[in-house]
């Protein structure tokens, strides 16, 4: 069944291709299309285009479907094309005239966009909540390694004195950022297209607003050719927020590969936590890790991918936007899997406390050895000089007591202060009142 056939079937050849995975990625969508259907027939009632008593019969009905939809009793039937058109048939099949009602001021256009939106707003949900879980990982862990020494890096080379403190800090506050990402991608999500129907608005007299209100919206998307437009642009936002957090977890798991290294030696995994070789005996691998740089990786790639299908589309809609739903609809899973196992693994890591030990690292302490001279009354560059001349005359020998105190440093970690960061903009994402509102349309 098809919502616009006039008589004439498709070659089958055509609708193969242009149906794609459109049926499958739909049964994803489904909840989401039942609540902007129940939404839509309250806002058609209140403005007079549907009968009180059709009304209730397609209410009860509906939440009928989406408990069917809960229980995985749902599916798409064979001939039907898509989720709309399989919900109006089963409404049809039901409630007789009234469900071919529920079309009315409304196309599949705008019922997708919506779909989007609400799906997108529910997945927003769990990454940022899977993104918070593994911030208080890495928070408690920057505490409880504060006072362990590593080495820091420049260009690869030892360079000044760090912590694991302020390493597992440091993600912990990227997180924060990738989190504000997010929000901004959120507050583009929360606008409701519903009403702009196939991209032009309706003749009906609709109440926009009436419909923002029960899906639980903060704002609605006001001009209807915007709201098309935004098809695509929604989705790529979110998507490059997506690989904020992708590379945030990419260049840890690097960090980790190198520090599992047996030239660096600074964490380990126990034995159940990695892999071996077929050939080589004494291998311990960091899977793990390797796969979570990847992964992470390919998620970065998505808003360039959905970029290239949407860039440069006039206005309205065209079927290309169908691709970007073959891509962004599963991606927010394949994220969330990757931040659920790095919380899961970066809490198997075993830290080696004795790494500064070794004489290697020694030059670790050349600026802590100027800083001192020029707080004695030394000019910074006299200083500099006399400790390379000592380096190279290998005369240099480190006093290692840190005395790093601004905030931020290894004895100042502002721990506090990002977790007040993090929760902040945690507080502006409106989940509970979409929550609440997405509740009241499914109670009888």
């Amino acid at each position: 069944m098809k919502l616009w056939h006039k008589g004439t079937d498709v070659n089958m050849e055509i609708e193969k291709f242009t149906v794609g995975r459109d049926r499958e990625l739909d049964l994803l969508l489904a909840p989401f299309d039942v609540l902007g259907s129940l939404a839509h027939i309250a806002m058609l009632e209140k403005v007079g285009l549907l009968e009180n008593n059709d009304y209730q019969l397609l209410r009860v009905e509906l939440i009928k479907i989406y408990r069917e939809i809960e229980s995985g009793k749902f599916v798409i039937e064979p001939g039907i094309e898509d989720v709309h058109s399989q919900v109006e048939h089963l409404l049809t099949q039901r409630v007789g005239d009234a469900g071919k009602k529920i079309h009315s001021a409304r196309s599949r256009n705008d019922q997708v966009l919506l779909d989007i939106k609400l799906f997108s707003r529910a997945k927003t949900k769990e990454l940022a909540e899977s993104a918070g879980a593994l911030f208080e990982k890495l928070i408690s862990l920057s505490e409880t390694y504060k006072n362990v020494l590593l080495p820091g890096y420049t260009h690869l080379q030892v360079a000044m004195p760090s912590s694991f403190g302020l390493w597992f800090g440091a993600y912990a506050e990227s997180l924060s950022d990738d989190l504000q990402m997010l929000l901004a991608a959120y507050k583009l999500i929360n606008q409701n297209p519903l009403g702009s129907a196939a991209g032009y608005g309706s003749s009906f007299p609709i109440d926009r607003q009436h419909t923002t209100g029960l899906l639980g919206f903060d704002n609605l998307n006001y001009n209807v050719v915007y709201a098309q437009m935004g098809r695509g642009k929604v989705e790529k936002n979110v998507a490059f927020a997506m690989g904020n957090f992708a590379s945030t977890i990419s260049r840890m798991a690097y960090d980790l590969c190198l520090f599992m290294s047996q030239n660096f030696g600074f964490v380990s995994l126990p034995d159940e936590f990695t892999t071996g070789s077929s050939i080589m005996p004494h291998k311990k691998n960091p899977d793990v890790f390797e796969l979570l740089r990847a992964k992470c990786n390919k998620v970065q790639s998505l808003a360039n991918e959905l970029t290239l299908v949407s860039n440069n589309l006039p206005s309205g809609y065209f079927r290309d936007m169908q691709i970007i739903k073959e891509s962004y609809l599963e991606s927010f899973d394949y994220l969330i899997n990757c931040i659920d196992m790095a919380t899961f693994i970066v809490d198997k890591v075993k830290v080696n406390e004795k790494i500064l030990d070794n004489d290697i690292y020694s030059y670790l302490f050349s600026v802590e050895e100027v800083n001192r001279q020029v707080l004695s009354g030394i000019p910074f560059r006299e200083a500099y000089q006399k400790i390379g001349k000592d380096i190279a005359g290998g005369n240099f020998k480190p006093d290692k007591n840190i005395r790093h105190s601004h905030q931020g440093s290894i004895g100042n970690l502002c721990n506090i202060e990002i977790e007040k960061k993090f929760k902040n903009i945690m507080k502006q994402f409106s989940f509970e009142k979409a929550a609440i509102a997405e509740k009241q349309l499914i109670t009888i």
